[in-house]
C-alpha cells in the first residue's frame, strides 16, 4: 500500500507537469476507436439475437424459390406447431394514373407467428397491432407506397389484373427488419387474391416461405425431422441462425470497421512508445537517487508500474466513454440502414476496449521499465551511466507483437489478419521511403533559401528520423481519408461518365409469350424500336459432366450461392455486340445438331466449367443437358440484357418461357411507362436509375462511417506528432534559448517552427494524395475498367490540409518554448 500511495503521489505530480498527458491521450484515442466500432456492432448483434424470432416472424422458416411441398406443413401440424405461408415478388402497382414498382407480399391467415404487424388508419397517425391480415380484396401499403402513388387510404390500387382497395398503412412489419435496404415499397395482400392478379406465371421470380412457431422442443424436433427432406433451392432458418445474410454482413462490417480502427491503435502505440521513452528518460536521475536511499529493483518496478497501470486504467475508461459517445454518431450514420431501432449497447465492448488499451500500453512500457529498474546508483555522480539505449525494432518487439496479435484477433481470421499486417507494413515502408527521399531533396535545397525558410528546413533535416516517423504517422491517416473521400467521389463520377448517355435505365420482366408481339408493336409505335425482347427460362444446375453439383463441393462462397440458386437461361442466334468469345466458338448460323451452350467466363471460372463440358439443368420437372461450346466475356456495365448461360436456337423451345427487355427512357417520357403498365398490367418495370441511387446512398453512408472511424487515425497521427515534439522539447528549448540570446527575434523562431511543422504536414499530405491517386487509378483501371481522371483537388486537400493541421498542432505543442526566458534555460544548463 505504501508503494501504491507513493505511486499515486508521483502520478499526480507528473500529470501536473504534463509529462503523462501525451501517453494518456494516446490510450484514450486507441480505446475510443476500438470501442466506438465495438459498441455499434454490439447493438446490431443484440438486435439479431434478442429479436431473432421477431425479425423472422416465426421460430423457424423454410424458404424456397419454388412452391414448397405440403409435407412440410403437415409434419409441422403433427408436432402441434402453428404455420403460416407467404409469397414475395416484385410487381407494378397502378393508381390515379401513376405506377410504381412494389415489393408484394401475399400472406395467409395467422401471419405473423411472432412479432407484431402494426397498421395505422392514415399516414403519420397512431398505429395499433393488426388483429388479422388484409381481407380479400384489400391491401395494406407502407407510407412510401402512398407517397409514390399519391394516394390515400380508401383508394383503389391495380395489381396485375386485380383491382384492390387500400385499407390501412403498414407502420411495422416484423420479418422485414433485417433488410439493409429495399428497392421498392411494401404492399401486403391476402394470399387468396394472388390468383386474381395473374402475376404468378411460369418463369416468375417468387420467394416462398413457410413460417413455423410453437414450443421450442417441438421446433427442434421438427427441424431434425425436416432437414433431411430439404431439396435444392430450399433453406431452413431458426432463431439461432436467423438472417444469415445480415449476420454475414455484420461480421464483415465488424471486421472492416474493426481493422480500420486498428490503424488508430497502431499509431497510438507509436505515440505511447515515444511518450513512455521520454517519461523514463526524464526519471533516470530520480531512480538513481531512490537507489542510493535503498530502493530495490522491485521497489522501482512496482512504483512506476503502479503509476502507469493506474494511468492506463483511467485513460482506458475515458476512452470507453469517448467511444460510447462516438458510436452514437456511427449509429446515426449506419443505423438508418436497418429498419428496426437499435437497442442500447452492452458492457462487452468496454471489456474489449480496456483489454486493448491496457495490453497495448503494457507492451510498450515493459521494456523501458525493465531498463528503469536497472539504473545504477553511480548515475548520481556520472550522468552518462545508465542512459536509455537507442530505439530499435528489438526494443519495441513486445509492443509490435501485441499489436500483431490484437490485429489478428480483430480480423477474426489468421490469413486476413496477416494480410492486413503485411499491407500496413508495406504502406509504412513506402511512406517512409518517400518521406526520406523528400527530406534528402530538402538538404540540397535549403542552402538556396534564407531566413525562416532555411531555419525551418534545417530543423526538418536535422531531426530527419523523427520527421520521417511524423510524416508516416500523419500520412497514413491522410491517405485513408483522401482515398475514402475525394477519390471515392471521383470514382463514382467517372463511372457514371463512362456509361453511354443512352444506356438502358429500365428493365421490363415477366413478359409472357402471348404478349411478345403486342409489346414489341407497342414499343415500336411509341418510338422505342430498339427494345429487343429476350427469352428467359429458369433452371437449376444439377450436374457438370454428369457429376452432381452441390454447394458442399465448393469452398468459394460465391460458388455456393450460384449452385444453390436458379439460373436464367436464354437462347440466341447471334452474339450480342457487348459480348465477345474468349474460348471456343459460337454456333453456326444455320443451327441444327445437338444443344450447345455459351457460358460467361466469370461464372465458368467460379464453377470450374470449361469448353467441352456438359451441363445438366432441372427445368420444372424435366432435365436439360447440353455441351459448352464457348466462353464469353460480357460487358455487364452496358446495362443491356445479358445472361450467364445462352443456348443455341431451338434448344429450350419446349420449356416454360418468359421474356425480358431493357430500354432507355429519356427524362420527361415517364408517361410511356403508365401507358405500358395500363396496357399490360402483368409486366414488371424495374427502374435501374432508382436502384443505383439507393446503392449509391448505401455506399455514401458506409464510406462516411469509414471516414468517421479513420478520423481517429488522424488524431492518433497528431498524437505521434505531439509525442515527437515532446521527446525533442528539451533540445528545442535549449536551441530557442541560444538563438534568442544570439539575437533571434520571436517572429524568426515562430516562423522557423511554422515552416518545420507545415513542411511535415505538406510532405505527408502530398505523399498521401499521391498514394490515394495511385489507389484510385488501380481501382478504376483494373477493378471497374474505366479511365480514371486525376483530380488536382486531391493534392490541394492533402497538401494544404496537412500543412495547416500539422502546423497548428506543432505550434500549440511548442508554445512553451516562447514563454520560457532564455536566462532560466541557460542557468539550468550551467547548474547541470
Amino acid at each position: 500500500m505504501k508503494r501504491l500511495k507513493l505511486a499515486l503521489r508521483l502520478l499526480g505530480r507528473d500529470w501536473r507537469s504534463g509529462e503523462l498527458r501525451v501517453l494518456a491521450l494516446a490510450v484514450v484515442i486507441a480505446v475510443a476507436s476500438v470501442t466506438s466500432v465495438g459498441f455499434f456492432t454490439d447493438r446490431i448483434q443484440q438486435l439479431l439475437e434478442r429479436q431473432a424470432n421477431v425479425l423472422m416472424g416465426a421460430d423457424l422458416v423454410i424458404m424456397a424459390d419454388h412452391p414448397l411441398k405440403e409435407d412440410f406443413t403437415r409434419i409441422a401440424r403433427q408436432w402441434g406447431l402453428r404455420t403460416a405461408t407467404t409469397l414475395s415478388f416484385l410487381s407494378m402497382a397502378q393508381a390515379g394514373g401513376r405506377n410504381q414498382l412494389t415489393a408484394v407480399k401475399a400472406v395467409s391467415k395467422d401471419y405473423p407467428l411472432r412479432g407484431e404487424l402494426r397498421i395505422a388508419p392514415q399516414p403519420f397517425t397512431a398505429d395499433h397491432v393488426a388483429r388479422a391480415i388484409p381481407a380479400p380484396g384489400n391491401v395494406w401499403g407502407d407510407q412510401r407506397l402512398l407517397g409514390e402513388l399519391a394516394i390515400k387510404v380508401g383508394d383503389h390500387i391495380t395489381v396485375g389484373d386485380a383491382m384492390l382497395t387500400l385499407s390501412a398503412v403498414i407502420s411495422q412489419e416484423p420479418d422485414r427488419g433485417g433488410s439493409l435496404f429495399s428497392i421498392a415499397p411494401r404492399l401486403l395482400m391476402n394470399r387468396a387474391d394472388v390468383a386474381a392478379t395473374g402475376l404468378i406465371q411460369p418463369g416468375s421470380r417468387v420467394r416462398y416461405r413457410l413460417l413455423v412457431a410453437g414450443d421450442s422442443a417441438a421446433v427442434k424436433s421438427y427441424r431434425k425431422a425436416i432437414e433431411p427432406k430439404l431439396g435444392r433451392g430450399e433453406r431452413l432458418e431458426t432463431v439461432q441462425d436467423a438472417r444469415p445474410q445480415m449476420r454475414t454482413a455484420l461480421e464483415r462490417a465488424h471486421q472492416f470497421l474493426g481493422l480500420a480502427s486498428m490503424v488508430s491503435v497502431m499509431l497510438a502505440g507509436v505515440a505511447m512508445a515515444m511518450a513512455v521513452r521520454r517519461f523514463v528518460a526524464r526519471h533516470l536521475d530520480n531512480v538513481a537517487i531512490l537507489r542510493t536511499f535503498g530502493a530495490t529493483q522491485g521497489d522501482i518496478a512496482a512504483l512506476y508500474g503502479w503509476q502507469l497501470l493506474v494511468l492506463g486504467i483511467a485513460a482506458s475508461l475515458s476512452g470507453c466513454f469517448v467511444g460510447y459517445l462516438a458510436q452514437g454518431l456511427l449509429g446515426d450514420i449506419l443505423g438508418s440502414l436497418t429498419v428496426s431501432a437499435l437497442p442500447a449497447p452492452s458492457w462487452f465492448p468496454v471489456l474489449v476496449g480496456m483489454a486493448v488499451g491496457l495490453i497495448t500500453l503494457a507492451a510498450f512500457i515493459v521494456p523501458p521499465l525493465l531498463h528503469l529498474r536497472r539504473v545504477p546508483t553511480l548515475r548520481v555522480l556520472r550522468r552518462d551511466i545508465g542512459s536509455l539505449p537507442g530505439p530499435s525494432v528489438a526494443a519495441y518487439f513486445l509492443g509490435l507483437a501485441a499489436l500483431a496479435v490484437i490485429t489478428v484477433w480483430q480480423a477474426g481470421n489468421l490469413r486476413l489478419g496477416l494480410m492486413v499486417l503485411g499491407g500496413s507494413a508495406a504502406t509504412v515502408m513506402v511512406l517512409a521511403a518517400a518521406a526520406a527521399g523528400v527530406l534528402a531533396l530538402l538538404i540540397q535545397v535549403r542552402s538556396r533559401v534564407s531566413g525562416v525558410w532555411r531555419f525551418g528546413m534545417a530543423n526538418l533535416t536535422r531531426r530527419s528520423q523523427g520527421s520521417v516517423v511524423q510524416v508516416v504517422a500523419f500520412g497514413v491517416g491522410m491517405l485513408a481519408l483522401l482515398l475514402l473521400g475525394v477519390v471515392r467521389v471521383d470514382l463514382l463520377a467517372d463511372w457514371q461518365a463512362s456509361l453511354p448517355p443512352d444506356a438502358p435505365n429500365r428493365f421490363v420482366i415477366n413478359i409472357q409469350p402471348d404478349k411478345v408481339k403486342p409489346i414489341s408493336a407497342f414499343f415500336k409505335d411509341s418510338g422505342f424500336a430498339g427494345a429487343d425482347l429476350f427469352p428467359m427460362v429458369r433452371g437449376r444446375l444439377t450436374a457438370i459432366n454428369d457429376k452432381p453439383v452441390v454447394p458442399e463441393n465448393y469452398q468459394d462462397e460465391r460458388a455456393r450461392r450460384l449452385v444453390e440458386r436458379e439460373f436464367n437461361l436464354s437462347w440466341a442466334k447471334h452474339l450480342q455486340s457487348d459480348n465477345s468469345i474468349v474460348a471456343g466458338r459460337w454456333w453456326p448460323k444455320t443451327g441444327g445438331g445437338r444443344p450447345l451452350l455459351s457460358v460467361e467466363e466469370g461464372i465458368a471460372k467460379t464453377l470450374g466449367i470449361a469448353v467441352g463440358d456438359t451441363l445438366s439443368y432441372r427445368i420444372g420437372g424435366d432435365m436439360f443437358t447440353a455441351r459448352v461450346a464457348s466462353l464469353r466475356k460480357v460487358a455487364w456495365d452496358s446495362f443491356h440484357v445479358n445472361f450467364f448461360v445462352i443456348a443455341s436456337p431451338g434448344s429450350l423451345d419446349a420449356y416454360p418461357t418468359s421474356y425480358i427487355t431493357s430500354f432507355y427512357l429519356p427524362v420527361g417520357k415517364e408517361a410511356f411507362l403508365s401507358r405500358l403498365v395500363q396496357r399490360f398490367p402483368n409486366v414488371t418495370v424495374i427502374d435501374v436509375a432508382a436502384i443505383l441511387t439507393q446503392v449509391r446512398q448505401v455506399i455514401e453512408r458506409v464510406s462516411l462511417a469509414l471516414e468517421y472511424v479513420f478520423a481517429f487515425t488522424v488524431l492518433a497521427g497528431m498524437m505521434v506528432l505531439y509525442a515527437a515534439i515532446q521527446s525533442s522539447l528539451d533540445e528545442r528549448v535549449l536551441e530557442g534559448a541560444v538563438l534568442r540570446t544570439l539575437g533571434a527575434g520571436r517572429r524568426q523562431l515562430l516562423g522557423g517552427m511554422a515552416v518545420e511543422f507545415a513542411g511535415i504536414g505538406l510532405i505527408a499530405g502530398l505523399i498521401a494524395a499521391t498514394g490515394a491517386a495511385a489507389a484510385g487509378y488501380m481501382l478504376a483501371e483494373h477493378l471497374f475498367h474505366f479511365p480514371y481522371r486525376v483530380n488536382a483537388v486531391l493534392w490541394a486537400w492533402g497538401g494544404l490540409g496537412g500543412a495547416i493541421c500539422v502546423a497548428a498542432a506543432g505550434m500549440w505543442g511548442t508554445r512553451f518554448i516562447m514563454r520560457r526566458p532564455p536566462w532560466q534555460t541557460l542557468r539550468e544548463l550551467q547548474g547541470a
